[in-house]
């Protein structure tokens, strides 16, 4: 990692005014500039508490979580990356809360918001729903705030929507970038985004949506693998292939994927459901349909049954360019013969990369903090320049 001077001299280049006050929902609605940047003071909060100085800009407030899926390591980096700049985590139950009595968007996000600074949620179950409650969470928010019902106007974070999940993305760059020794240095590394087999059902788009729409953008070659039927959805694809042709990069799909593991730098096996079947899930729940989801169900599961091949495997490994090839997972992954009968990844591959693929995810607390802190803070290297100057400790030793 670099070090904090050179860290610094890079964030005071770099334009992020615009993320002052505003939400981060999708990373494709951010400029290269503040994608750098976010990249940029996670690694800054990263030294200052590697060096046990503190790194709280807030004395009190609350951060509002709300997750409508389960959990656990975007829910736990949340609340470190909260509690990293001062904030107190508030979980929002909606199974406990008013929700459930049909209290509305617009009421329920003003009652949450005082004393809030910061909003992260989670909605990734139903397509086309996800990030427009988002949206409507922000419009609620900003019309509060407008209205002198809420001193202060709370920012949000996408924690993972049905198109995006840009806290992992970004912790993936980040643990990429830091792999290779520098931005810099991921033109032309081949980026194998694939398909993988999972004995489950309706996993999300948004993470492999969210590898190719951002991956794309730093110049790499990216591959897009999965066996015919379980195409992402088509905007995003779009996305993707504009952002190849913008950065000199690449884009391309196959069906097969011995084709996306050869000569790869990066390979990324992971298990999601067909764009088409989600469409029908969502349908299918917004008329209580229960037995057509049940069907449903059924039919996803002999579906995936039928390529079982799509692993990660010592043998695909030995596709890739070189020893040196990272494999990347999201987590948790469907282990073969561990967390699985048949899954994503055979257990001598996961264990071999077990360690990376820790420091993967323990990137995830300083990328939300990082965007909490470009949100709050109008001068970035103002406030990082006086928590060095102040040097208080993190704790005393």
């Amino acid at each position: 990692m670099k070090g904090l001077g050179e860290l610094i001299d890079k964030l005071k280049k770099l334009d992020s005014i615009k993320m002052y006050n505003e939400d981060f929902l999708l990373t494709w609605e951010k400029s290269q500039e503040e994608i750098e940047a976010v990249l940029t003071v996670a690694d800054i909060l990263r030294n200052l508490r590697e060096n046990n100085i503190s790194t709280k800009v807030f004395d009190s407030g609350l951060a509002i979580s709300q997750f409508r899926d389960n959990s656990t390591r975007t829910r736990f980096s949340f609340s470190s990356a909260a509690n990293m700049l001062g904030l107190t985590v508030a979980d929002l139950d909606e199974g406990k809360s008013q929700i459930a009595h049909g209290e509305t968007v617009r009421e329920t996000s003003n009652m949450i918001s005082f004393m809030a600074d910061v909003i992260g949620i989670r909605d990734d179950m139903y397509i086309g729903k996800g990030n427009t409650y988002m949206r409507e969470v922000s419009k609620a928010v900003q019309e509060g705030f407008q209205d002198g019902v809420l001193e202060q106007r709370p920012t949000l974070v996408n924690l993972q929507c049905d198109i995006d999940h840009p806290t992992q993305s970004m912790a993936d760059l980040l643990h990429i970038v830091n792999y290779f020794g520098g931005i810099e240095n991921l033109k032309g590394k081949k980026l194998a985004m694939t398909w993988a087999y999972s004995p489950s059902y309706g996993k999300p788009l948004s993470v492999p949506q969210g590898i190719i729409a951002l991956m794309t953008r730093m110049g790499m070659e990216v591959t897009l693998a999965h066996p015919e039927g379980y195409e992402l959805m088509p905007e995003v694809i779009e996305i993707a292939k504009e952002n190849a042709a913008r950065s000199g990069g690449k884009f391309e799909m196959t069906t097969f994927m011995q084709d996306a593991f050869k000569d790869a730098d990066i390979v990324y096996p992971k298990s999601w459901a067909p764009f088409k079947a989600m469409e029908r899930r969502t349908d299918l729940y917004g008329n209580g349909d229960f037995d057509g989801i049940k069907c449903l169900e059924k039919e996803l599961l002999a579906q995936n049954a039928s390529h079982k091949d799509w692993e990660c495997t010592e043998e695909m490994m030995l596709l890739t360019k070189n020893a040196q090839t990272l494999y990347m997972h999201c987590l948790p992954a469907d282990i073969t013969g561990v967390s699985c009968k048949e899954g994503e990844v055979s257990a001598s591959v996961f264990d071999r990369y077990r360690v990376e693929l820790y420091k993967e995810a323990g990137f995830k607390p300083y990328i939300i903090a990082a965007m909490m802190f470009l949100s709050k803070v109008e001068n970035p290297v103002e406030i990082i320049e006086k928590l060095i100057e102040n040097s208080t400790p993190r704790f005393f030793k």
